[in-house]
């Protein structure tokens, strides 16, 4: 009943997300938010924990207000032109509100307070759920009203979220708070070129999920939720131990991963519109998170635990199968991939 009941969510929130991406009308890519939105909320609360019910409720007023506030700047646009078209909208009021809900519903700076709360209220797929599906139906609605959002408020939001991602995840030892962290300065970089080069927005969000999806998995897999249980990965699942090292060293932007070419060709594009004290500062506040990473990479791979055990391996995980089946190739992807990406 339970598995149903799964399955019965994952369709409302794939059906929700396809009709956001092929809806051209405000009120159609409304409803497909708002089905979005409702279908997640029993995933988000099913361990039947006061924390769950928490981040449930805290995720359902975030969303609710997000989604009042895009109903609301569709409504004055319509009013304005005359049509619900997305792709017309061109007075500043309705756009700028249309951004601010928008980012709400990503988690973006300043209205990102909600996200660390919520991956930490409920499990690790869910918050996978929550960092990278969840994520496609608004980045699609901005994307294709691109030409129309105020480009200074988004610099100005996108080099807050790079700064506050990066300081918040520094402090933290649950690695789902840390990771809404890291999706929070992730979307700063993604914010940097939306005005400019949208194209290269979406490349960085893409290669962001790409990057995450199995360090989810992994993190599901050996059931490690604090920087403790990190300490010990390395007896129970080397392999696990060297693969999430990598992935985590590709989040951060080190080359030749593949988290390294989105930030390189953001950079080549801030430098390129006359915006170079913009990427000096957007590099500075990646070395807030590059800081987070490398400690996780440590505690991973470099140190082992104190142990009266004389093998190095005390006992091995077994793994699901069809789990580890459907991470292998993103792993690899994420990072192997950038003399494949990078022209």
């Amino acid at each position: 009943m339970r598995t149903t009941a799964t399955i019965y969510m994952l369709t409302g929130i794939s059906i929700g997300t396809i009709m956001v991406t092929s809806s051209n009308s405000w009120m159609l890519a409304w409803l497909g938010l708002e089905l979005n939105s409702f279908a997640i909320l029993p995933l988000i609360s099913k361990t039947k924990h006061p924390r769950s019910i928490e981040a449930a409720t805290k995720y359902f007023l975030t969303q609710s207000t997000a989604s009042c506030l895009i109903l609301f700047a569709s409504t004055i646009n319509a009013w304005q032109t005359g049509t619900w078209t997305i792709t017309q909208m061109p007075d500043k009021l309705p756009s700028t509100l249309m951004l601010i809900a928008l980012t709400m519903k990503m988690g973006a700076a300043p209205m990102h307070l909600w996200l660390p709360e919520v991956m930490q209220g409920t499990t690790l797929l869910t918050s996978l759920l929550i960092s990278t599906w969840q994520k496609i139906a608004p980045m699609v609605l901005i994307f294709t009203t691109s030409n129309h959002l105020p480009s200074n408020i988004t610099l100005i939001m996108g080099l807050l979220s790079t700064y506050l991602g990066g300081w918040g995840g520094m402090n933290q030892t649950h690695l789902r708070k840390m990771m809404a962290f890291s999706s929070i300065a992730n979307m700063g970089w993604t914010l940097m070129t939306l005005t400019s080069e949208p194209k290269m927005s979406m490349i960085n969000i893409m290669t962001y999920m790409l990057l995450t999806t199995p360090t989810f998995i992994l993190l599901a897999q050996t059931s490690t939720k604090t920087l403790q249980d990190m300490t010990t990965m390395w007896t129970t699942s080397p392999t696990s131990s060297i693969t999430l090292t990598f992935l985590l060293l590709s989040m951060a932007g080190l080359p030749p991963l593949t988290g390294f070419m989105p930030k390189l060709l953001i950079l080549n594009e801030l430098i390129s519109q006359n915006m170079t004290a913009i990427s000096v500062a957007t590099t500075m506040a990646s070395l807030l998170s590059l800081i987070f990473y490398l400690r996780i990479s440590y505690l991973t791979s470099l140190l082992n635990t104190p142990s009266s055990s004389t093998s190095t391996t005390k006992w091995r995980q077994n793994m699901n199968n069809l789990k580890m089946t459907q991470m292998a190739p993103t792993a690899v992807m994420s990072t192997t991939a950038l003399p494949t990406l990078y022209p």
